[in-house]
């Protein structure tokens, strides 16, 4: 049997150390090429889908001086949620997670993150977002996913500008506002999305995906049904980092605006704008009544389909 983890990059406050991944069987989905032509790159997607995740493997996280054992859950998923109060200095640092499965045993060197101090983080969707995706019409989506490998997909014009903008509002030379990038894309997606975001040079950010498939059925399936896990995923950045003023990044293809609402009336000084784009030839009547309700609350909104729009937004509000 072969054994693989996939680390995702955690993240870390004065107080909680965050780290988790998956274990598998045979490879991660990050071990099959996304960058195939034709018909090999359509059955990387599909082995992406079709992987073996292991229930109740022992994992260990060492970091610094700490050094915490747990297992894995049924899909392969581990999680460490740890008090962590010594000193760290802020940006990226490395942790280490071992998994020993019999004689099998590897080693994994994963990454999290620890925020400078400043005003801004940023929350950002990814699909139809930042990346060029047909959300809204099911089987252009999945022609794409199929047929596109990484160097055909799109990025939003304007938008690596903008979004690098907000990384360094506000920050000294080599320091940085965090991103997170949350999406209900599957963590079989991340090193995609991983990989998508480094070629196009977009911040680096802490990744927050959904729940791993394993068939085919799930594939078909993908980014769809519920988006309660994304409103949850939000609420926990922002609760625990609730000292920074918050930059919400969507579009009006599913459900960010009414999400983003939900936010802002939980945290209602966290909240310092909100960024919608738009996908279809008009604007949505429900999305700009949402958005002026979120403006009632005090909040800055833009309704876009250009990101030169939102840029200019960003420069009239001062976040920028």
């Amino acid at each position: 049997m072969r054994l693989d983890i996939k680390l995702y990059r955690g993240y870390v406050n004065d107080l909680e150390l965050v780290v988790f991944g998956h274990v598998f069987k045979s490879w991660a989905p990050d071990k099959y090429e996304i960058d195939r032509r034709g018909y090999r790159h359509a059955k990387s997607v599909y082995k992406m889908f079709t992987i073996s995740p292991i229930n109740n493997a022992t994992v260990k996280l060492r970091f610094k001086d700490l050094e915490v054992v747990t297992k894995t859950t049924k899909d392969g998923y581990f999680r460490f949620n740890l008090p962590y109060n010594k000193f760290l200095e802020s940006g990226w640092h490395e942790y280490k997670v071992i998994c020993e499965i019999g004689d099998k045993g590897i080693v994994e060197i994963g990454e999290l993150l620890k925020p400078f101090k400043g005003k801004l983080g940023i929350i950002s969707d990814i699909d139809d977002t930042f990346l060029i995706s047909h959300t809204e019409n099911f089987f252009k989506k999945l022609y794409v996913i199929l047929t596109q490998n990484i160097d055909n997909r799109k990025v939003f014009d304007d938008v690596v500008p903008h979004y690098r903008a907000l990384s360094r509002a506000g920050q000294e030379e080599g320091q940085f506002n965090s991103f997170f990038y949350v999406s209900s894309s599957e963590w079989n997606l991340y090193e995609f999305i991983l990989q998508f975001a480094r070629k196009h040079k977009l911040p680096k950010a802490v990744i927050k995906l959904k729940d791993i498939k394993t068939g085919l059925g799930d594939f078909l399936l993908t980014g769809r049904g519920g988006h309660d896990h994304k409103f949850i995923k939000i609420k926990d950045i922002i609760s625990f980092y609730p000292q920074l003023q918050y930059v919400l990044m969507g579009d009006d293809s599913q459900h960010d605006p009414y999400l983003y609402e939900r936010i802002v009336k939980m945290f209602p000084m966290n909240i310092r704008a909100i960024y919608i784009r738009q996908t279809s030839r008009k604007q949505k009547e429900k999305v700009k009544k949402v958005l002026e309700n979120i403006e009632d609350l005090g909040v800055a909104t833009c309704y876009f389909q250009d990101s030169g729009k939102a840029i200019g937004h960003s420069k009239k509000i001062g976040i920028v």
